[in-house]
């Protein structure tokens, strides 16, 4: 018997503040170094999503989230140098004010308009942040074959 096939999850934090989101610019990490992204961590075994974003958002940017205050906006199956599926939530409420936790790898944490993010947001983060204000739910991003690809 083969062995079954794993993807790793993971959890995209969308901070918003009426028009405007909480961006991150990662810093000395190895992967997107100088862009921005947003809180974000993979999920550890048994955990849901949303206790994930909590757990993130607190490791992060130091502030207090409910679980209750999770939503779920668009879920992400993605594809650039392996294989992975990203959950990305909304979150509009918290206790704290959100400061940079994580100084060594991430050199920026501000907010930003939806309508004018900088150029160097990461390019599926930016998409996920499209597809969110669009009500698109579902996507795939990255080098599948888009003959097998459903929309």
């Amino acid at each position: 018997m083969s062995e079954r096939f794993t993807v790793p999850l993971a959890v995209h934090v969308f901070l918003r503040e009426e028009n405007r989101i909480m961006l991150l610019k990662r810093h000395n990490t190895g992967y997107e170094d100088g862009n921005y992204s947003v809180i974000a961590g993979h999920l550890d075994g048994g955990e849901s999503v949303a206790a994930a974003a909590v757990r993130e958002a607190k490791e992060e940017a130091g502030i207090e989230i409910r679980p209750e205050d999770v939503q779920v906006v668009g879920i992400m199956h993605r594809k650039e140098n392996d294989e992975r599926v990203d959950f990305f939530v909304e979150v509009c409420h918290w206790v704290g004010e959100p400061i940079n936790m994580e100084p060594n790898k991430c050199d920026e944490l501000a907010w930003y308009s939806v309508d004018k993010l900088p150029a160097n947001v990461i390019p599926y983060i930016r998409r996920a942040l499209d597809n969110a204000r669009n009500g698109i739910y579902f996507d795939t991003f990255g080098s599948f074959d888009q003959a097998n690809v459903l929309q």
